[in-house]
């Protein structure tokens, strides 16, 4: 019976360092992933990995108990017992160990393509903003230069909604330079330039509101001019007519 438990237990013992070993494998690639979807993709393939590990870990638990038990026992055979034993505790230590080492890694590679990604979602939407902000004309009428203006001041509304992305990407920046990430010159580079785009695009921005107002200044002179002009057209038509009326009725009709 003795040799049997022992022979059960050796068996045991080698399927759990065989699974050990295996699940060491997996976890030694070092694939962070590229981008945030691959990333993302890992990260759920490391979950189900932790979850192996959560039964792994009954069953390390459980060999550990049965070596106890056997030395007791079966004292003859204690040390190649415990020898198994000892190895398979520094086997899931070193396991353990690196499950917790890629997990972080994952988190710091997914909070760098997580900014990276906000990071290149802002600057597309910076030049498109540019270029429709560019886009308008001016207009050639006082109704035209009043829409223009409306529309303009739409445009920094849409600028304005965009202030708490441009923020949370600044702090999201931040705390990995804080944090000291292994990405940290391409961070503080890619804040920098966002920073830089953004007060380009207020000043874009900015310049045309100006642009604008000068037009809206300027069709209103001319049609005020126009109206003058008019006026005085019809003044001078007046005084240069001949007719200066036959009768009181007509005397007060030119009057007026």
């Amino acid at each position: 019976l003795g040799a049997h438990e022992i022979q059960r237990f050796n068996r045991d013992a080698d399927e759990t360092i065989a699974w050990i070993a295996e699940k060491d494998s997996v976890l030694s690639t070092d694939d962070y992933g590229k981008d945030l979807a691959s990333v993302q993709t890992l990260q759920r393939k490391h979950e189900g990995i932790e979850r192996d590990l959560a039964a792994l870990e009954d069953r390390v638990r459980t060999i550990n108990q049965e070596a106890m038990r056997l030395c007791e026992i079966h004292g003859e055979h204690s040390q190649q017992i415990l020898a198994k034993n000892s190895q398979i505790e520094a086997n899931w230590e070193e396991l353990i160990s690196k499950a917790k080492q890629r997990k972080q890694k994952l988190d710091e590679s997914y909070f760098l393509h997580r900014f990276l990604s906000d990071y290149r979602d802002l600057t597309l939407w910076i030049n498109d903003m540019k270029s429709v902000i560019a886009a308008d004309d001016l207009a050639k009428d006082v109704s035209g230069a009043e829409a223009l203006l409306e529309r303009h001041q739409e445009h920094k509304s849409e600028i304005d909604a965009r202030e708490d992305s441009f923020r949370a990407t600044a702090e999201a920046g931040k705390m990995l330079l804080e944090s000291g990430h292994y990405a940290s010159d391409e961070v503080k580079e890619k804040l920098l330039t966002l920073d830089e785009d953004k007060n380009a695009l207020l000043q874009l921005w900015e310049e045309r509101r100006i642009l604008y107002e000068q037009c809206m200044d300027l069709q209103l002179f001319y049609r005020d001019t126009e109206q003058a002009d008019t006026w005085m057209a019809k003044q001078e038509a007046f005084l240069i007519n001949q007719d200066l009326g036959d009768s009181l009725d007509s005397v007060e009709a030119l009057i007026k």
